[in-house]
């Protein structure tokens, strides 16, 4: 009787991780499906608590981020802030020099004569609205966008390069292209600093970061569009618009989607080399941000 359980309990591991190994197959299949007729390069990086629960599709192919590394940039300067170097509460001057450009800026719309802001309010335009005036103040301030590779370099996320300020990005389009990632580093940098085992961040830098993850802003079509209004997602958006042969050459998201159960999920996708409509690409990111929450939300109820 006892070894007719056990046989009976065994066939039943084997039959639940065959059918976990099945669904996230279909997912993968469900996936490609999206991708199969559209004219761009997606790299896509799912990654659940579970080991078996990851998929990659082109995971591994370096890919512009435009304005994705601006998490990257707050990290970096989250990093000097922990060390003692700033305080979240310093001021930073924000002159008219600063300002006379056409780069976007929240920032230029709140002070647009220049003044004073704290450090705290300059990370979360940059990260929540993507200000690229704020940006390339926070790369001025850590010594450029050098600092920033090399600090995710030290953290072991190697695959991952940061050359530019936004001011270049924006004046040649080619330059995105030495500012890259992959989705499967993008997903390995979101796992690393939210799950912040080793202390990367103090308690109070995480609690800062993840909170402005949270409130990023949302284009009309993008992770949550498909989801429950009421799901949490702390994400980064990056996007190059389009040049003049019709080309985009970034739509990323990345960014944590958050479950009903208190469990969540990573996910990074970047778009690139895409001759697709803006409405296209975003839906893509849509699509794959519902097709993985049914996934995990079946899973884990």
């Amino acid at each position: 009787m006892n070894k007719m359980k056990l046989i009976i309990a065994v066939l039943s591991i084997l039959t639940i991780n065959f059918s976990n190994g099945q669904t996230i197959s279909i997912l993968k299949d469900k996936i490609e499906k999206i991708l199969i007729d559209k004219n761009a390069t997606v790299g896509v990086s799912i990654a659940g608590i579970s080991p078996d629960d990851t998929i990659s599709i082109n995971g591994d192919k370096q890919l512009p981020m435009q304005s994705v590394y601006k998490y990257h940039l707050a990290l970096t300067v989250l990093r000097e802030v922990d060390k003692g170097i700033w305080g979240l509460n310093d001021t930073i001057e924000i002159t008219k020099e600063h300002l006379d450009n056409s780069l976007w800026s929240v920032i230029r719309k709140k002070i647009p004569d220049g003044g004073i802001l704290k450090l705290s309010e300059v990370i979360k335009y940059t990260v929540a609205n993507s200000d690229n005036v704020g940006c390339d103040l926070l790369f001025d301030m850590i010594g450029g966008p050098i600092i920033a590779q090399n600090y995710m370099h030290e953290t072991g996320i190697s695959e991952v390069a940061i050359r530019d300020k936004e001011a270049m990005l924006q004046s040649d389009w080619k330059l995105q292209y030495r500012n890259w990632t992959t989705a499967n580093a993008a997903n390995k940098t979101l796992k690393l600093f939210y799950e912040n085992k080793e202390n990367q961040l103090s308690a109070k830098s995480h609690k800062f970061l993840w909170e402005i993850m949270k409130k990023s802003w949302f284009g009309k079509i993008s992770m949550k569009t498909y989801l429950p209004e009421n799901v949490i997602i702390a994400h980064k958006t990056g996007h190059s618009g389009k040049n003049d042969e019709g080309i985009t050459g970034a739509q990323n998201d990345i960014g944590i989607i958050f479950l009903p159960n208190g469990g969540y999920f990573y996910l990074s996708i970047l778009i690139s080399d895409s001759t697709e409509e803006s409405k296209v690409n975003k839906k893509i990111i849509a699509d794959i941000a519902k097709l993985s929450y049914d996934y995990f939300k079946d899973k884990n109820e």
